[in-house]
Order: C-alpha cells, then structure tokens, then sequence
C-alpha cells in the first residue's frame, strides 16, 4: 500500500521528498519498528548512508541490554578476562 504525503505538507514542514523518507526511516530505526538495513531500504540510501544520518541526529546505532551485557561479562569470567 503506497503511502501518500501531500505536496502542501512537505512545503510545510520544509521537507523535501527525499529528506520526508529519510526522517521517517531514522524514527522508525529508532523506535524498533525497522531494523538498519530495511531503515535503508526505506530511504533508498546504502547502509553506510543510512548509519551517517542517524549518527547526524545522534540515535544510537546499537543498543546494548542488560541481558547481552550479562551474557558478555558471564563470558568474560568464564574466560578469566577481568571486566
């Protein structure tokens, strides 16, 4: 289903065409909702475009949890690495 923005609404908020699908796919990016590659995708950029953009409007790349952080360090104690 094609999504439709209104010419008037882009004049508005003083958004190109291409810059509209690029704000849309860092917000989604940053709300979970799409992963880096399908961000892209969205915003017809490659990857390495899609990661300057988001490093541009200071969202996160990668987001450690708890739980891959205590599976690190169980990892690092299991190997004698002091962490």
């Amino acid at each position: 289903m094609p999504l439709t923005i209104p010419d008037s609404l882009l004049e508005q908020a003083r958004l190109t065409e291409q810059a509209a699908k690029i704000e849309i796919a860092c917000r989604l990016f940053q709300a979970h909702r799409l992963s880096l590659w399908q961000a892209a995708q969205w915003a017809q950029l490659s990857r390495v475009e899609m990661e300057a953009e988001l490093l541009r409007r200071s969202i996160p790349l990668y987001e450690v949890t708890e739980e891959q952080l205590s599976v690190e360090l169980a990892a690092m104690d299991r190997l004698g690495i002091p962490g």
